[in-house]
Parts: structure tokens; sequence; C-alpha cells
């Protein structure tokens, strides 16, 4: 029996709906509340803790800007999960909330304002108001009519900065300067601004997994499981799924903006709809639906893609392959894998 016939619903009408999250990804590994979760996360924010400590003089600059790297692709991966994971929505225009986070530092920075508390206002301001106008629209629909209006959205914005001429168009804006955090240059500084980045991480996968524990993580889950039993309960999805989409857009346009920062460099290929797909993948890796796995996915997707770019050129190929044995043979993701050990 399906879960739109286990709803009362139409069986013709459940024939003719489009499929699920759970359908096209696989239902979210039960183990969001497990202390090994919890635990992960800890011992992963530790050890990156560890390594800001003597900063790019243990790291070097290399491997410190791709730690830093890692970390903001995180914070980016850990607000998708929101989506997929939690209500069970698949965005493939979420980089765009990047994109728009780095293009409003980067324009703020090219017009002379410097200020790092106003720029990242500005930057909250406008992912909010691009996902609360973008949301109303895509949350009318569902399943793979869902994925493609939120792709393209999220072409939009990327060809309406490839059009931004004054700025660098496609060839990206470069910044010269960074912004100044409460009259200081931490930001302007790699080891300062990796302990910023390293923060906003650590307080985005705490947020996530209070939003998770949360009645309104509560809600989310049900309605992506069972939507027309959680609205005769008197819930309005709708506000809710809002309301999560324009959290999940803000942490993306925060990741944006450290971005901007991290890379001195602003381009559209952030807002790409590529950028997107490696988002998921990064949630699927680690496994989506839990406080932990985005975290995990991103490192590891990163981790991956630096090693096997110095193997071969073309590392997709060998990637692709990797990804395909992780659905089949770790189904759920790392956090659920090593879920599995442990319990053995």
């Amino acid at each position: 029996m399906t879960d739109a016939a286990r709803d009362g619903a139409d069986p013709e009408e459940a024939t003719s709906a489009p499929p699920s999250v759970s359908a096209l990804l696989g239902p979210p590994p039960r183990i969001a509340g497990n202390r090994l979760d919890w635990a992960l996360g800890a011992v992963l924010l530790t050890i990156l803790a560890l390594l800001a400590i003597p900063g790019e003089a243990l790291l070097g600059p290399y491997i410190a800007g791709l730690v830093m790297k890692a970390m903001i692709l995180a914070l980016a991966a850990i607000s998708l999960d929101i989506l997929i994971g939690q209500a069970g929505l698949v965005s493939l225009g979420h980089a765009a909330f990047i994109g728009l986070g780095a293009y409003v530092t980067g324009i703020s920075l090219e017009e002379g304002l410097y200020d790092a508390t106003t720029i990242l206002a500005l930057t909250v301001a406008a992912s909010a108001l691009f996902a609360l106008v973008t949301g109303a629209i895509s949350l009318r629909t569902s399943g793979v009519y869902f994925i493609m209006i939120t792709l393209a959205f999220g072409q939009m914005l990327f060809f309406a900065a490839s059009s931004l001429s004054q700025y660098g168009g496609d060839d990206g804006l470069t910044l010269w300067s960074t912004s100044e955090l409460f009259g200081t240059g931490i930001l302007q500084d790699d080891t300062g601004l990796f302990r910023v980045t390293l923060t906003a991480l650590a307080g985005g996968w705490l947020f996530a997994g209070l939003l998770a524990g949360s009645r309104f993580g509560r809600v989310l889950r049900a309605a992506r499981e069972a939507p027309i039993r959680t609205e005769t309960l008197g819930f309005e999805i709708f506000r809710y799924r809002l309301a999560a989409y324009v959290i999940a857009g803000v942490i993306g346009g925060v990741a944006g903006f450290l971005l901007a920062h991290q890379a001195e460099f602003v381009s559209p290929a952030a807002a790409a709809w590529q950028r997107s797909g490696d988002l998921i993948i990064m949630v699927l890796i680690g496994g989506m639906g839990t406080r932990s796995g985005a975290l995990l996915g991103a490192l590891a997707f990163v981790a991956l893609e630096e090693g096997l770019s110095l193997v071969l050129h073309e590392w997709r190929l060998i990637f692709g392959p990797l990804l395909v044995l992780l659905v089949l043979f770790a189904r759920g993701g790392l956090v659920a894998a090593l879920a599995r050990l442990t319990h053995r």
C-alpha cells in the first residue's frame, strides 16, 4: 500500500503524483538522535579546532585554504540537508544562495563598504528575501517538479550574475580587500578567517541538530512521510516548509559570505547547478537526515576531489563509480555505515 493510500488519498491521484524524496533518494536513516551521530560531529569539529590553533603554520597556506573550503561547503551542505533530510525537498538550485551571498559580499566591498556586520546583514536579508519569493513559488510543486523549478531559479541567478559586466561578468570579480569585523582585520588574516569559519560551521551544525529535535523538525519529518495526515492534524505544511526553505537559504548565503572572503574572488560558478549537484552528493555521502552526515560528507567529498585530481585530471571518472558503490553497499551514507559497524 502506498503512502498516499495509507493517508486516505485517492488511489488514482496517488498513482499520478510525483515521486517523493524517499522514492528518489531512498529513506533517510533513522539514526538522527543517535549518540554516535552527535559524537561524530563533535570529534570532527574538535579535530578542526585543533588545526585552527597553530593555523597556517602547521597546515601550510594551501592545505589551510583547502580545509577552509571544505568547512564552507560543509556549512552549505548542512543547510541543504535541512531541506532534503528533514523536509524531503530535493533542491537542485541551492548553490544560488551561495552565489547570492558571495556576490552581495563582493559588490559591497567593491562599492567601498567594509564593515563585516553590515555586509553579513545585507547577505542574510538578500538570501531570506530570495528564498521567501522563490520558495513560495517552488513549494506549490513537489517531487521532480520541485527539483526542476529550483534548478530554474538557480540558473536564473547564475545568468543574472553573468550579466553583471560592471562586476566582472563571466570572468568574475577579484576582491582586492576584505571586510573588517568590529574594526579588526580578523577576516583578512588566514588564521582568523579559519577560526571564524569554524565557529560558523559549529554554530550551523548545532543549530541544525537542535532544529531536527524540535517540534518544528518533527512536523517537517511528519509532513515528509505523511503530508495528508499531518495537515489533518492541523499543521499548515506549506508554512513549515517555507520557513525551512528560508532558513536553509540564509545559512547558504552565510556560506557564500565566507566563500568570498576565503577565495577573495566571486564568480557565477558559485551559483552553477553543478555546485548544487555537488552539495546533494555531499549529503548523500554522509547520510541525509543525520546531524553529522552533511559535515562528514563535505569533508570526504573535498578530500576525494583533491586526492583524485592529483592522480587524474578527469577525476570524476573515478569518483562516479565510487559514488555508485557507496549507494549500493553503504545505504544511508557514511554515518549509517559507522552506526552499523559499532552495533556489530
